[in-house]
């Protein structure tokens, strides 16, 4: 009998509904040592996770370097993956004088544009890095990209340059989505009569007819993804209950889903699609921005601070002990954040590894410290390994004035690209790759 062959592209199929597969062994053709490279090489992928406004500098930099770095109080959250990480310090960008700091913080911070490249508005923005990338590893996938956004607000007080991260070039933005259920809808492609039913439960069938032929550990496998597919459900329809009790409450002031979200369980939501993305291979390339810059729009942190805070008008306080110290305070917030999506991709097998161990990871802000709208000393940690291209677990202090452009040429040769230059690189960081 012919031998039963999956290919890397199958997906399974029910009433409306498409749910791509995760790598299996069974997808690898040829002969055994061909299956054997095909398992052991999974695609790159290449994420980011921004934060907006920089961070309290005193609290975030470690006091020393090298393998034996000892993480900073902000940084502690990350114990558990401090393996898997780089932290690099003192990577920054010029600052173009005549355009505003936050503005430009978020809109630039991936810009591929050197400083006296200028938009008609004046940013040095041309492609954002994650979108250079895309245009070389988007035509294997669904997806060439995604963009997604924890943005809480629907006020609209300030203008799309402090409200997105990812642009096509020029002023033309790669809009961000900021509602799971959306979301969910775009990578799984069920339509509006299925959208009540689980996208599992709609392609069983399939899955059914499918398990017999798989041996043990791509069975436990599909098992593990289909765990990961439906706690993402689970998680939006106990969002949607919510909103239920809320409009029983106060039925003149219906209020979105995503926006009766709480701040880690929005993060942590977007977060695991953004995963699931990365794992089902929809796309390799992934934005994910914590919140906007320079919103004055009181933020809720539940669990962390029993008043909304002003985020913005904090990082221009810092001499004040207390407020300082509440800056720290969200700033370790984030990073738990973080560190529980590291932890979570850790956990994903992949090949002889896992899908944190094939991708580049990354947590950054356009500004070093919002307090003086300066973009040196640009907090940066890597985590994962780049399919063994990076060699993490380091901390790298860089020579003052190092652009962060380095690092972006850096990723954007793991990951395929030919480039000499990226904006205002003055060459790559090889220092960090393995």
């Amino acid at each position: 009998m012919k031998p039963f062959r999956l290919s890397r592209r199958a997906i399974l199929r029910g009433a409306g509904a498409a749910l791509p597969l995760p790598l299996l062994e069974i997808m690898a053709s040829g002969n055994a040592r061909a299956e054997a490279t095909a398992l052991s090489r999974p695609p790159v992928r290449t994420a980011f996770f921004y934060i907006p406004n920089g961070v309290v500098q005193s609290a975030w930099n470690p006091v020393d370097t090298g393998e034996q770095f000892t993480l900073s109080p902000t940084m502690l959250p990350l114990a558990e993956v401090r393996s898997k990480l780089l932290v690099l310090g003192n990577l920054g960008r010029v600052k173009v004088a005549g355009t505003d700091g936050h503005a430009q913080a978020s809109t630039c911070w991936l810009s591929t544009a050197a400083p006296d490249e200028l938009s008609a508005d004046g940013y040095p923005l041309k492609r954002s890095l994650d979108q250079v990338i895309a245009d070389h590893a988007g035509i294997q996938t669904p997806f060439r990209s995604l963009e997604l956004s924890c943005n809480p607000f629907e006020d609209n007080r300030e203008s799309v340059y402090f409200d997105n991260i990812s642009w096509y070039g020029g002023s033309h933005v790669a809009s961000s989505l900021r509602d799971p259920q959306r979301v969910f809808e775009r990578l799984f492609r069920f339509d509006e009569q299925a959208s009540r039913r689980s996208v599992l439960d709609l392609v069983a069938g399939d899955a059914r007819s499918l398990r017999p032929r798989l041996g043990q550990r791509d069975r436990e496998k599909l098992e593990e993804y289909s765990h990961s597919v439906r706690t993402v459900e689970q998680q939006i329809q106990r969002v949607r209950a919510r909103q239920d009790d809320i409009r029983r409450l106060n039925p003149q002031v219906p209020v979105k889903p995503w926006q009766a979200m709480h701040r880690d369980e929005f993060i942590q939501v977007m977060g695991d699609l953004m995963i699931l993305a990365l794992q089902a291979d929809l796309t390799r390339v992934a934005t994910l921005m914590t919140a906007p810059e320079r919103w004055a729009t009181p933020l809720k942190v539940e669990g962390w601070f029993e008043k909304p805070i002003e985020h913005h008008s904090w990082t221009h306080n810092q001499r004040d002990d207390g407020i300082r110290q509440n800056l720290a305070k969200l700033d370790r917030f984030h990073i738990e954040q973080f560190a529980r999506l590291v932890q979570k991709m850790d956990a994903v097998k992949e090949g002889e590894g896992t899908l944190l161990d094939n991708t580049m990871f990354l947590l950054g802000s356009g500004l070093g410290s919002g307090e003086l709208h300066e973009p040196t000393n640009l907090p940066t940690i890597l985590a994962g390994g780049a399919g063994g291209r990076l060699r993490p677990g380091r901390h790298v202090q860089y020579p003052a004035g190092t652009p962060i452009a380095n690092l972006w040429l850096t990723m954007a040769r793991i990951m395929g690209l030919s480039r000499e230059r990226i904006g205002d690189s003055t060459g790559s960081l090889e220092e960090i790759v393995g």
